[in-house]
């Protein structure tokens, strides 16, 4: 499902094709106007992510998840609606 999905990642993964944020380069002052706003996207796209990942290692719901079939996917389903509702307090 996920096949051909742009994947956003921090500035480690340099020459992989995946999204990265803009960097100066050698003798750049500044970024343009344009690489700031899009880097700030960036910044919101991964915080994103990383707080849904921090929540998901806090809760240690998965570490012993042992469920077979498709209870892994319900398991998931779960903890989506679990960090909404503490996003939306």
């Amino acid at each position: 499902a996920c096949r051909g999905a742009p994947t956003i990642t921090d500035g480690g993964y340099q020459g992989t094709g995946l999204l990265i944020p803009h960097r100066k380069r050698r003798g750049q002052n500044h970024l343009t106007p344009q690489q700031e706003a899009e880097n700030a996207v960036h910044r919101r796209a991964r915080a994103r992510v990383e707080h849904a990942l921090s929540r998901l290692k806090n809760w240690k719901i998965l570490r012993d998840c042992r469920l077979k079939g498709n209870g892994v996917h319900q398991a998931m389903l779960g903890i989506a609606r679990l960090h909404n509702l503490a996003l939306t307090g």
